[in-house]
């Protein structure tokens, strides 16, 4: 059963080239939905060894605000071209809050 997820939004070269220490300023966060706070405990952890910060997005059903077509699914750590990466761009806790917040429900 999936009681928690993150790393969904983020070009994986970005994941590759954006991990940082804890406590640095240019560190990113990633957001985490999950129904169960100890997978969530578990999924931050992960994140933090991974050289990212976790913003807490709410329950699995609030996850949608870190699809494709959102603010959150992408954007905040730079563009991507097909014909290879670009730089990513920090996106810390607050930037990722308000992606999440901007995010709009589609019709189904």
């Amino acid at each position: 059963m999936v009681t928690a997820v993150g790393l969904n939004n983020i070009w994986v070269e970005h994941l590759r080239s954006m991990a940082r220490p804890a406590g640095r300023a240019n560190r990113s966060a990633l957001p985490i939905a999950g129904d169960d706070a100890a997978a969530k405990e578990a999924v931050t952890e992960l994140l933090d060894s991974l050289g990212f910060d976790a913003v807490d997005a709410g329950p699995l059903a609030e996850n949608w605000r870190t699809q494709r077509d959102t603010p959150n699914y992408v954007a905040p750590y730079g563009a991507y071209q097909a014909s290879g990466p670009l730089p990513g761009t920090p996106a810390n806790a607050r930037v990722v809050h308000e992606a999440l917040a901007a995010a709009k429900p589609t019709a189904p």
